[in-house]
């Protein structure tokens, strides 16, 4: 049974996933740079993924993707870059193709997800 995980938890796990590729370690600062919000809502937001499993802290403060965590942050960026990709391929900008793809990311289901990436290779 997959585990339902919000929007926002996605685009949590996503940025860490981005940030852990860009810096040698990822901080709940380093998040709320990256996203534009207050250290405080990333500090909720990184208790909430600590309770699901999703990531692991460390003392000194270090966020890291736990499998499962890995697991759906790969997903959501796997998507958010084919979809950014297809939409560029149609002539969409690539701003308005990166916000389009990061807010259907989230809602397309498996099979219509499936069936897009079928019919565009």
């Amino acid at each position: 049974m997959r585990t339902f995980v919000n929007e926002s938890s996605e685009d949590y796990l996503e940025t860490i996933l981005i940030l852990s590729k860009k810096l040698p370690v990822v901080r709940a600062v380093d998040i709320a740079n990256e996203m534009g919000f207050k250290k405080s809502s990333v500090s909720v937001a990184m208790k909430n993924l600590r309770e699901r499993n999703h990531i692991t802290t460390t003392e000194a403060g270090f966020i890291y993707l736990t499998d499962e965590g890995m697991q759906i942050a790969e997903r959501v960026l796997e998507r958010h870059e084919f979809l950014t990709q297809w939409l560029t391929s149609m002539g969409v900008p690539e701003e308005i193709a990166a916000e389009d793809a990061c807010k259907l990311e989230h809602v397309l289901s498996h099979e219509s997800y499936d069936a897009i990436k079928k019919t565009t290779k």
